[in-house]
């Protein structure tokens, strides 16, 4: 997908927005709006990562089970985790042989959520969380890189809350949307709860990435009853109740936010300046007639499919399950008539159904690029609904989201180079460089003082390529050329292991 940010309404900030002091005086936060943004050094900051990952922090293999020609251009980026011990995670860029181009591994307990290409400062960039606790339980901050993979800014939540997995969305105005879970204590006793009990609100806060402050803040109590939850009420003074689950937020077609609640079975528009809701598409109070099969539960990620009321959302259908598929479906609402029609909708040809996140991504060729979340699988569709795409993850990993782009990653480090002598006689190579998606093939060198010989070619194959040279070599070095054959990075000379 080539990068599309729209925002069709530019503003001017204030520190404080109204709508963020009338939620601040509600629930008696005190009105200190800086988050925890940084920007990087005026040099760009320094890389995430030098090299390539280590063999023992190699990303999880990923298996491609359909392909084809006509998919569309573009990296594929995933963020597999898992909770077996000793996991390798971390945010990940593949092509579509599920080749890694580049990978950051985390250290345990650190995950990574919402991986995909944004604009900042008219810039493409790529995104990312990193959370030692989902659910606003632990340390999370969202991570803006330039093609150089230089760290440029990290944005954290404002007012003493802490920021949760499940968006990070920039807008045109150099802000950030992110999510919030926040804990209150609540008389759940007109949805049969406690009356001294706990519940979990969905928090939205929009950020000055260059400065920190918040801008704008929302909360779901504020807006969203307890009757509209579909989740069981906790019976349990102790155990919170997590009624609305936020999900997802994004810009509208008319510049307010689009916002989705999986537990509420409901998308929002949320007034940008005041927090009013404007409307609610399904769910128990919707504001839309909802013509046949429009009706949608647990979903995830709904986001603007054009600029004529047109919604794309991932249907989950679970869990527990409503229907016996997940879908994604295109949900048309009439904001004068107060209808909402199915437009288009698909299933996965296995029929799979998704017990939590996911996604759906357009594309420019008119396909559509689907995670299919806790499965785990990710595929896409083309303009008829066929699948031109499928792979998978090992069993036991999920994905939150996928995305598929057009993306190009030029690391200023120099590639890297390792060399041993098998037991014939010959010299295995590999050529290393992490995150550069430029590189179509690898030369070897044997090195003596001043002169280069070149022993052995071969094409790209990861950002560790290896490469056989039948003889045994003592010195090395590896160049890198792009698609017209031209020298774009050279490693040092490596002394090859004996």
């Amino acid at each position: 997908m080539k990068l599309s940010i729209r925002s069709p309404r530019r503003r001017k900030f204030t520190a404080l927005s109204f709508g963020t002091l009338v939620a601040l005086a509600a629930f008696g936060a005190a009105p200190s709006p800086l988050a925890f943004a940084q920007l990087a050094a005026p040099d760009g900051g320094a890389p995430v990562d030098a090299a390539a990952p280590s063999p023992d922090t190699r990303p999880v293999p990923i298996t491609v089970l359909t392909t084809s020609p006509a998919v569309a251009r573009g990296l594929i980026f995933v963020t597999p985790t898992s909770a077996a011990p000793n996991a390798v995670e971390g945010p990940e860029i593949i092509d579509g042989k599920a080749r890694p181009v580049w990978f950051k591994p985390l250290p345990a307990g650190t995950t990574a959520y919402d991986f995909r290409v944004q604009e900042y400062r008219h810039e493409p960039v790529v995104t990312w969380i990193e959370s030692q606790g989902a659910f606003s339980t632990g340390p999370t901050t969202a991570y803006i890189a330039d093609r150089h993979y230089h760290v440029i800014a990290t944005v954290s939540a404002g007012n003493g809350l802490t920021a949760d997995i499940h968006e990070f969305h920039l807008t045109r105005e150099g802000t950030a949307l992110l999510s919030a879970y926040n804990t209150v204590s609540r008389d759940l006793s007109s949805v049969g709860g406690p009356s001294g009990g706990l519940v979990t609100e969905g928090v939205i806060q929009e950020i000055d990435v260059a400065n920190g402050h918040v801008l704008f803040e929302w909360h779901s109590l504020a807006h969203i009853g307890l009757d509209e939850s579909h989740s069981p009420v906790s019976t349990s003074p102790t155990v919170a109740w997590d009624y609305f689950h936020l999900n997802a937020i994004s810009i509208d077609e008319d510049g307010n936010l689009l916002v989705g609640a999986r537990n509420t079975w409901a998308a929002y528009r949320v007034d940008r300046h005041s927090g009013a809701v404007l409307w609610r598409l399904g769910g128990t109070k919707s504001d839309f007639a909802l013509g046949p099969n429009v009706a949608f539960a647990w979903q995830h990620n709904p986001t603007v499919a054009d600029e004529h009321g047109l919604i794309r959302i991932f249907d989950n259908e679970a869990s527990p399950t409503v229907l016996p598929y997940s879908r994604v479906i295109w949900v048309r609402h009439d904001d004068r008539r107060k209808t909402a029609t199915l437009e288009r909708w698909f299933k996965h040809p296995d029929g799979l159904l998704a017990g939590s996140q996911g996604n759906a991504e357009a594309l420019d060729n008119g396909d559509t690029f689907v995670d299919w979340g806790a499965l785990p699988r990710f595929s896409e569709f083309d303009r008829d609904n066929n699948l031109v795409f499928d792979a998978a993850f090992p069993a036991g990993y999920n994905s939150y989201r996928a995305y598929r782009y057009e993306w190009v990653g030029e690391p200023e480090t120099v590639p890297t180079a390792t060399a041993a002598i098998s037991d014939a006689g010959d010299t295995t190579v590999h050529a290393i460089w992490n995150g550069a998606t430029e590189v179509a093939r690898w030369e070897v060198f044997e090195v003596s003082g001043r002169r280069e010989v070149r022993v052995a070619e071969g094409a790209w194959n990861g950002y560790d390529t290896t490469l056989e040279v039948s003889e045994p070599l003592s010195s090395i070095v590896v160049v890198a050329r792009d698609r017209r054959g031209l020298e774009i990075g050279r490693s040092i000379a490596t002394t090859v292991t004996q």
